[in-house]
């Protein structure tokens, strides 16, 4: 069916329903984050046992997994199948494991198998949306109205993964399976609305699948992800897990497995990757700095709840039981920025174009990373405010032109597979990122931290041996118990706390021992991990320049939103 038997008003409905999409979809990627200390008290679980680390691993990164390495198929399915098709899929299966997900009624070990299995299913779901959303609105938006469509698409994406921290932090306390029903009637709303509105629009390429390419691409892909993600846990005396033999097999095999993706798609006539498509300047510059941005945010959301939740939200008086909700609401501003500045710089890169726009934004980006190191650990809360307001009006500025860039560059007949590729380097690296943090961050603790920790805990009270065998534990699993909202203290110390007198024990498991005990150390890695997201922002900036100049509007193209949207108000 084309643009014209549709009418005008098809365009907005595709824009309503792919927004909601991505907006229930990175809502559920986020939601578990704050929600996983009610998650895991409610199936009888305590995730910082060693031999629960991969359960509390995998809740936080199957989903990013999951996508990063699904969604170029999925875009090549709607490529050859139709892309409303596959976009309406992936609706029913992310509402079928919700609906799976909130029904858990058992505990224990099988429960957090179970909720895995779910999140990954759940996971599949959004990847079928995330591929084929950004290509259903270049399908049904003329290029020079681009940028306004994907940047409003963005919007949703970001907010959503912001919006999920609030929901989790609010819904979870009640019960937590409220995070996962609290999606099935959006999911079912949209479901039926995109089967019977959406249509596929585009230029279909049927072709056969490329199987070879397919199981080799997911096999390396998901074998560096688990590496990445067993690499931010202890292994023997090291405080990372990246000379263990397995993370070393997984990145290496994975990494080997990859180059001969690399060579399949080379040879195959009907390659899942289309490498052709990176003799594209604007499509090859504006991934390596969607790349870059990736790198640099992607570790962010983590490394500021662990900020807020272990250090400063303590130090202003609240518990740390209260200090994930907390922490998701003082992280609005980031947000805020991101709202405003996404969907008006997409409507300005329709008009000026994408380039200055895209660049400037991870330039903004990189001073407020630098502004982030130069604050104390104990900040004054509007300077942070301001600072991440600005993060946010940074990385709406270069998302929306950024995408409209690379979607505007893609042949018709490749948007589905461009778009997931597009996906893929994002998701990948910000599951790369998440890692880079982590470590960073963990190897700047355990050069200092267990020197502080047992001198502090002696001076309380606390035995010598204890203490030396309290100092003793990975970085990590204190930066787990500040992440899910734990005392971290009363976490590590245990039976230990019932040998001291009341007055120690109420001290070291206050609200200002711990912060003031990690500030130090803290504050170190902070430093690096932020040098790097600079490193890396600045080379997207550069990137983005790199991508050439604005396509000019074709005569048909010339009509303003404004003319459409009075045209479609006039047909009500």
């Amino acid at each position: 069916m084309t643009m014209e038997e549709l009418g005008p008003r098809y365009k907005w409905v595709a824009l309503s329903n792919t927004t909601l999409g991505m907006l229930i979809a990175t809502i559920n990627s986020s939601i578990v984050l704050i929600a996983l200390p009610d998650i895991f008290k409610g199936i009888g679980i305590n995730p910082l046992e060693p031999a629960n680390t991969s359960y509390l691993l995998w809740m936080i990164m199957g989903f990013l997994v999951v996508t990063a390495v699904l969604v170029v198929s999925f875009g090549r399915l709607g490529d050859m199948y139709g892309r409303a098709k596959m976009y309406n899929l992936g609706f029913a299966i992310f509402t079928v494991s919700s609906v799976m997900l909130a029904i858990t009624w058992f505990d224990g070990d099988t429960a957090a198998l179970w909720l895995i299995g779910w999140r990954i299913i759940q996971g599949i779901g959004g990847a079928f949306l995330m591929a084929n959303s950004s290509a259903i609105l270049a399908d049904a938006f003329p290029a020079n109205q681009r940028g306004m469509a994907l940047g409003i698409n963005g919007v949703a994406a970001i907010a959503g993964s912001f919006l999920g921290l609030v929901i989790g932090g609010v819904l979870a306390p009640i019960n937590w399976n409220l995070i996962f029903l609290v999606s099935v009637p959006f999911g079912l709303f949209g479901t039926i609305w995109a089967y019977l509105k959406l249509r596929d629009t585009g230029i279909r390429k049927h072709a056969r699948m490329d199987w070879w390419g397919n199981i080799t691409f997911a096999v390396g892909l998901i074998a560096v992800l688990v590496g990445i993600t067993y690499g931010i846990q202890p292994y023997g005396s090291s405080p990372t897990g990246w000379g263990s033999p397995f993370v070393l097999s997984c990145l290496i095999g994975g990494i080997a497995v990859l180059v001969a993706f690399v060579v399949i798609e080379m040879k195959v006539d009907n390659p899942l990757f289309t490498l052709s498509l990176f003799r594209i300047k604007a499509f090859t510059f504006g991934n390596i700095a969607n790349l870059c941005a990736s790198l640099g945010r992607g570790g962010l959301q983590f490394i500021l709840i662990i900020w807020l939740q272990g250090i400063w939200l303590p130090q202003h008086g609240y518990s740390f039981e209260q200090t994930p909700l907390w922490a998701g609401i003082y992280m609005l501003p980031m947000t805020v920025g991101f709202l405003v500045a996404a969907p008006a710089s997409g409507v300005l890169s329709d008009r000026i174009g994408s380039r200055m726009l895209a660049s400037t934004g991870l330039f903004i980006t990189a001073l407020t990373f630098v502004l982030l190191i130069v604050i104390p650990v104990n900040f004054n809360y509007w300077a942070f405010a301001a600072i991440l307001l600005l993060n946010g009006i940074g990385m709406g500025m270069f998302s929306s032109p950024n995408r409209a860039e690379v979607m505007n560059s893609l042949p018709a007949d490749a948007r589905g597979s461009g778009a997931g590729m597009m996906t893929t380097f994002q998701n990948s690296a910000m599951v790369l990122s998440i890692g880079f943090f982590f470590s960073l961050i963990i190897a700047g603790l355990s050069s200092t931290l267990p020197a502080t920790m047992r001198s502090g805990l002696v001076e309380h009270g606390v035995s010598a041996g204890a203490a030396d065998q309290i100092a003793s534990l990975p970085a990590v699993a204190v930066l787990f118990a500040a992440f899910l909202g734990y005392n971290p203290i009363q976490q590590l110390l245990g039976s230990q706390l019932g040998q001291l007198s009341p007055d120690q024990a109420s001290f070291l498991t206050g609200r200002s021992f711990f912060p003031n005990l990690i500030s130090g150390p803290f504050s170190q890695g902070l430093a690096v991990a932020f040098w790097f997201a600079i490193g890396v922002c600045l080379l997207g900036a550069v990137a983005s320049l790199l991508t050439g100049k604005k396509r000019p509007a074709e005569p048909e193209e010339k009509e303003t939103v404004g003319a459409e949207l009075a045209g479609v108000a006039g047909e009500l």
